[in-house]
């Protein structure tokens, strides 16, 4: 049984910085393609970020060069640190693990909140 667990989601001002975490048990992050996605209130989720086995990253235009992807693969946890956050990285963050076949797996969400 793949479970996902987020934390670190918090209130933070504009500029500021948080770090996410994601354990994972069940299935390893070091060997599957994993990711961050976002969803604001009354728009679609979307992918934020995502590592694959070999560690290539990828980010979204929007969080390019702000936002670092990471895991610790002797812990199995997936992080997200988030730097510079503006009030438009308000959303709930999901973690997620690729699967196939489908379906995937996904956290059960932490919440973002950037405003002074």
């Amino acid at each position: 049984q793949v479970q996902l667990v987020e934390s670190g989601g918090g209130l933070v001002q504009p500029g500021g910085s948080l770090t996410l975490s994601c354990a994972a048990s069940g299935r390893s992050v070091s060997t599957s393609l994993m990711g961050w996605y976002r969803q604001a209130p009354g728009k679609q989720r979307e992918l934020v970020a995502q590592v694959g086995s070999i560690g290539i990253a990828t980010y979204s235009d929007p969080v390019k060069g702000r936002f670092r992807i990471s895991r610790d693969n002797a812990k199995n946890i997936l992080y997200l640190q988030m730097n510079s956050l503006k009030p438009e990285d308000t959303a709930i963050y999901y973690c997620n693990l690729k699967s196939w076949p489908p379906p995937d797996y996904w956290g059960q969400g932490t919440q973002v909140t950037v405003s002074s």
